[in-house]
């Protein structure tokens, strides 16, 4: 090694600063205006450990915490309860929209709490002069075939045996009464095991479902076997720490009626709602927040839209347990067209997360998400978590058909502010309209489009990509966690660039006759 090779580290000490800018000179609106995520990138760090190491684990209110920074948006065309389901499986969360009735919510969510349980509290019990028949039909209607049996055929009642697939599946006299054909040596846990002991009690006994019985043999519980699959299979899984339920999330408008929605919600199982207002700065939201915190005290609210310190000040002030930040930066959103109101969406979630971070309030980067990139680059600015419409909107869990047109496969996706939302008919209260405040125009203004997006295959393969890209972009900075990016930003360790056209231009494909775009196997 030459003396001026080794020099290099002395040399480099001489400068007063690091190479690049700080967030704080990235954002000066007098030198740049404001910056939409493709007007910026990062600067690469040190990389001394894999990517496998970093650590995405962050914050999405005050109490809840996941996994993975990833939530699907509440919109008719991405969530329903398929998609919240298996965001939850994945480590994110999914927030089920609510441009439908009430009731129709409540059973989505009803649906996601529903679909691994952990310890099933109000499982479906039967009794022994039920037939083989009726067995059958119940099987049939609700998806799965374990069924306690008791004395009075209700919960708490002295459990006495437990009808199972195998004990009916090849029985042909449906008029069989249940107690000829149940198991009555069941293999029970008594009331007050812990999770990974019944779990365990379950793995060695190799039985379907384990009733949880007290000390004078009533079931007060289950335990299931598929449960104990999912939980093998999907080790980030977003749940509960009480009920070890996924967690799920609902939206809601601000409206007085939005009241008895909420209560239908929260009935259902509920653990965190977003108000969902185009413009969250509103006496409406204001009202909303401090009602919900005051009748529901364990339920998250998070409120939202902002794109200001001076609106975040205030729903913070009002109680929000998190905030989600844009305004017209969404892919068929055009309110910043239209309204001529907004701000770009890498300096709006910068300004707002950079006060409410001071107040403990995590923030959700919500709109012009296009790529794992503009993922990485929304934690940086203080985000906790960054909300997806159209990346997900062509899934296989996002609602609607698939469809062909020109060789492609594609879904439909609209802006809950598009005319067609506006317009759907069956609601009690239409979504799309009391988000824009416009439930009493004569004459609808449109602040969205509708369109489509290509078929983008199950989320079980495109979130793990999106999180094994994550992970790369993190350890490219050179940093192995969300809350070690976030803090050199703060300090000044993560550098920035800013991104000339041309720079754009440059930073993607080019120069070919043609090319293929596949984003993961």
């Amino acid at each position: 090694m030459s003396a001026n090779c080794a020099n290099a580290l002395a040399e480099l000490s001489k400068y007063a600063s690091k190479d690049g800018v700080c967030v704080n000179d990235l954002m000066d609106s007098k030198k740049s205006g404001g910056l939409t995520y493709n007007d910026f990138l990062m600067l690469p760090g040190r990389i001394d450990f894999p990517s496998s190491t970093v650590k995405l684990e962050t914050k999405l209110t005050k109490k809840i915490t996941l996994k993975l920074p990833l939530v699907s948006s509440p919109m008719d065309t991405v969530t329903e309860e398929n998609m919240a389901i298996h965001m939850a499986l994945l480590g994110g969360i999914g927030i089920i929209h609510h441009n439908c009735t009430a009731e129709e919510q409540a059973a989505m969510v009803r649906k996601v709490k529903k679909y691994e349980n952990g310890f099933i509290s109000d499982p479906i019990v039967i009794t022994a002069s039920r037939t083989v028949g009726e067995v059958k039909q119940l099987a049939s209607e609700l998806g799965f075939h374990g069924f306690p049996v008791t004395e009075n055929g209700k919960m708490n009642g002295k459990l006495i045996g437990i009808v199972t697939r195998r004990d009916i599946e090849f029985h042909d006299d449906d008029s069989t009464p249940v107690s000829e054909i149940m198991t009555r040596d069941v293999v029970t846990a008594t009331k007050g095991v812990d999770l990974a002991e019944g779990n365990r009690i379950l793995r060695e006994s190799k039985k379907g479902k384990l009733p949880i019985v007290d000390s004078n043999g009533n079931i007060v519980s289950l335990l299931s076997r598929t449960d104990l699959k999912k939980n093998h299979n999907y080790p980030l899984a977003s749940k509960s720490a009480d009920s070890k339920q996924l967690l799920c999330g609902a939206a809601i408008g601000t409206h007085t009626g939005d009241r008895d929605r909420l209560e239908k919600l929260v009935a259902a199982g509920l653990d965190v709602v977003i108000l969902d207002s185009s413009q969250g700065n509103s006496m409406f939201q204001s009202e909303m927040i401090r009602w919900a915190k005051k009748s529901f005290p364990n339920l998250q609210v998070i409120a939202g839209n902002v794109v200001t310190r001076e609106q975040a000040a205030q729903l913070i002030s009002d109680g929000a347990d998190g905030l989600r930040i844009g305004m017209g930066s969404g892919s068929i959103c055009i309110t910043q067209e239209v309204m001529a109101v907004g701000r770009p969406q890498a300096t709006a979630v910068r300004a707002v997360s950079e006060f409410a971070n001071k107040f403990g309030v995590p923030t959700i980067a919500d709109g012009g998400v296009q790529n794992i990139g503009h993922i990485t680059k929304a934690l940086a600015l203080g985000a906790s978590a960054v909300m997806m419409g159209s990346l997900l909107a062509g899934t296989t869990e996002s609602p609607g058909a698939y469809f062909y047109r020109d060789g492609n496969r594609l879904k439909a996706y609209r802006g809950m502010g598009s005319i067609e939302a506006m317009e759907k008919t069956g609601t009690n209260a239409n979504a799309a309209t009391s988000r824009y405040f416009s439930e009493s125009d004569a004459v609808l203004v449109a602040q969205g489009v509708s369109g489509s997006v290509i078929d983008r295959g199950s989320i079980t393969k495109f979130v793990p990509y999106l999180m094994a890209g994550l992970q790369h972009g993190l350890q490219d900075v050179g940093v192995q966690s969300l809350d070690a990016l976030r803090a050199g930003v703060d300090n000044g360790d993560v550098r920035f660039e800013f991104r000339t056209a041309s720079a754009q231009l440059e930073g993607g494909v080019h120069s070919l006759h043609s090319y293929e775009k596949r984003l993961h196997n």
